[in-house]
């Protein structure tokens, strides 16, 4: 049984129960170091300028928040939800919910109405943030479903938006004057608090989706995050004058794990969380790594290659020698091997000629990036390498807290996952499932004690649902377990409820396959069911006759299913909507061995079948 453990283990074993300690000792050691830099709108509003906040700075915020939740009866371990993009409001009250030893619940900005009351009363939420008013009456349509939630903090609040305040919404400013007046009769307060929490104490429940269609709650603990930032800084791959860029969704582990790992190592982070920005904002922040989901990368990548055909001539041939000479040097640095004084020479020259150029693009300092949630395209990670912006890719879920390995500057290998994190233990099961154990698994699923045993072993593993082995020590992920699709911006998306759910819609569906596995958008594989498509048929004249393949090769019939995915669309978050889909020629079967016998899609026969159909369909969105 394979099975890896890291060497690393300084500062892990000794590490405090909650990231609210490090946030503490991080105020007091560096008062006056840059902590948060974000953008400012100037102006009449169409300029905008990065400010720069310090540790102590943050620090006030944050406990003022703190003391405010304390004021307004937050209690250890209740929880307070945070409906928000990534901002810097998003990260001071996350901080103030911590300090305050209470447990954050996040909730994607884009969750429809629905979904978010349901978060929120699942949660047993009492409190909620939210950005803006836009949020705000999201939650205000679903009051009566929000179960606990009392009071609702808005960010950005105009005063008549809602029809006038009431005392069940309070401002981010007001809650912190109230919280600077409760400071100034218990200066301790916050630091009592912190001192109070216990490894094993929740620290912030994460709903993920399901195959049942509703999200469950992950639960984590304080030592969780506690334990990630600890492992950062023990692998040693960011120090103190870093500068980190994020944009994650800070509602995703992914986010919060980043978070973590800057308060025990200390460097600033630039924070905006608008993707439409990020080209724009890197050669003005000027980062030295940045964390991202492989659909970032792809973009940029497609956006060189498509820039470069069209200059077209010279400079297009010049760029195609350039990275023929990177990819030439990466594929030998990962063989070991070491590079000859021709291929030294052709490289700097390539250097100088293309790559120094594209690096300028990320504002010409950085380093290396992160990629996680799914897997990154080999070649993708192989150009970034070649240009001299190695893209180091980890593994992990959000019921291990985001990050379980991860590749290292000085041990990289693309196509891994790299080396397990410090602390932390993989084992690759016998029918191929990798295991992780350590202080990053999770409490288990809240209000579900099922599903938690389903996923968690007596001794502490938890079922990933991954297929992977390890060579070397590097960990490489080869199938999914399940069917469960994860895109290539993070998301899950479970397939079995999207195809129910159409086929409830659509009464001309005979079978219906989402794909969407590390894709950047989700296809659909339709067929159409041959009595009732005939029926629709025979109505019109032009149709009537016309055999199975025909009708299924019609603009009329793809107009009917366009029309019926349009109402399922309607109905499904962003990234569960299916952008594309194709018709087949004729309906699945048992006897071309595509359903089996109860007539269930075999997923991956369909799959491997239509491959250059599914191909066809995501054309022109990874230039190759």
């Amino acid at each position: 049984m394979e099975a890896a453990v890291s060497p690393e283990s300084v500062g892990i074993d000794n590490r405090p129960p909650s990231i609210a300690v490090d946030f503490l000792e991080r105020i007091r050691a560096t008062p006056e170091r840059e902590a948060y830099r974000h953008p400012v709108a100037v102006g009449d509003g169409d300029r905008e300028e990065w400010r720069s906040i310090t540790w102590g700075q943050a620090g006030d915020r944050a406990k003022a928040i703190a003391a405010g939740l304390v004021v307004l009866g937050v209690e250890p371990e209740d929880r307070v939800a945070i409906v928000a993009e990534t901002r810097l409001d998003w990260v001071l009250a996350d901080l103030g919910i911590m300090c305050a030893g209470a447990a954050t619940t996040t909730v994607y900005p884009t969750t429809n109405a629905d979904e978010a009351a349901f978060i929120l009363a699942d949660s047993g939420s009492v409190l909620a943030f939210v950005a803006d008013d836009a949020q705000l009456a999201k939650l205000r349509g679903e009051r009566a479903a929000l179960g606990a939630v009392r009071k609702v903090v808005v960010f950005d609040h105009a005063p008549d938006a809602d029809g006038g305040a009431d005392d069940w919404v309070i401002t981010l400013a007001d809650l912190e004057e109230l919280g600077r007046a409760r400071l100034e009769k218990e200066p301790d307060l916050i630091e009592t608090r912190v001192a109070a929490i216990t490894r094993d104490q929740l620290a912030t429940l994460i709903y993920t989706s399901g195959t049942t269609g509703r999200p469950k709650g992950v639960r984590l603990a304080h030592d969780t995050w506690a334990y990630q930032a600890a492992a950062q800084a023990a692998m040693g791959m960011t120090d103190p004058d870093e500068l980190q860029y994020l944009w994650l969704p800070l509602a995703h582990c992914y986010g919060k794990v980043m978070m973590s790992g800057q308060i025990r190592i200390g460097y600033p982070t630039a924070i905006d969380g608008r993707i439409p920005k990020l080209i724009t904002n890197l050669p003005i922040v000027r980062p030295t790594f940045m964390a991202a989901a492989p659909r970032v990368f792809e973009k940029v990548y497609n956006s060189v290659h498509v820039r470069m055909r069209a200059e077209g001539g010279l400079k297009y041939r010049i760029f195609r020698w350039a990275v023929g000479v990177g990819r030439e040097m990466s594929q030998t640095r990962q063989a070991g091997r070491t590079p000859s004084v021709l291929l030294n020479a052709k490289y700097r020259l390539a250097d100088r000629l293309v790559f120094g150029k594209l690096r300028d693009l990320f504002g010409g300092r950085l380093k290396g990036c992160i990629s996680g949630s799914v897997a990154l395209s080999p070649d993708v990670a192989e150009f970034f390498d070649a240009i001299g912006i190695p893209i180091l890719e980890g593994y992990g879920l959000t019921e291990a807290s985001a990050g379980s390995s991860v590749n290292r500057y000085d041990a990289h290998r693309i196509g891994t996952v790299g080396l397990v994190l410090p602390g932390s233990e993989l084992r690759i099961a016998e029918d191929g499932e990798l295991l992780v154990r350590g202080p990053a698994v999770m409490q288990g699923y809240h209000n579900d004690p099922e599903a938690t045993a389903e996923v968690l072993t007596e001794d502490g593993w938890l079922r990933t649902g991954d297929i992977a082995v390890i060579e070397d020590g590097f960990l490489r992920i080869t199938d999914r377990k399940k069917d469960l699709i994860k895109t290539s911006g993070g998301k899950y998306v479970a397939p079995s409820e999207i195809e129910g759910r159409f086929k409830g819609m659509c009464p001309y569906v005979g079978n219906i396959l989402v794909h969407g596995e590390g894709r950047n958008f989700c296809t659909a594989l339709i067929t159409l069911d041959p009595d009732a498509i005939r029926s629709w048929a025979a109505d019109r004249p032009e149709l009537r006759d016309k055999s199975y393949e025909e009708l299924a090769g019609s603009a009329e019939a793809r107009a009917l299913i366009a029309e019926c995915l349009d109402e399922l669309n309607a109905g499904l978050q962003r990234w569960q909507t299916v952008k594309k889909f194709a018709i087949l020629p004729r309906d699945l079967s048992v006897e071309h061995g595509e359903l089996t016998p109860s007539l269930k899609v075999k997923r991956r026969v369909v799959e491997r079948q239509y491959a250059e159909l599914l191909e066809d369909m995501y054309k022109g969105t990874l230039v190759t």
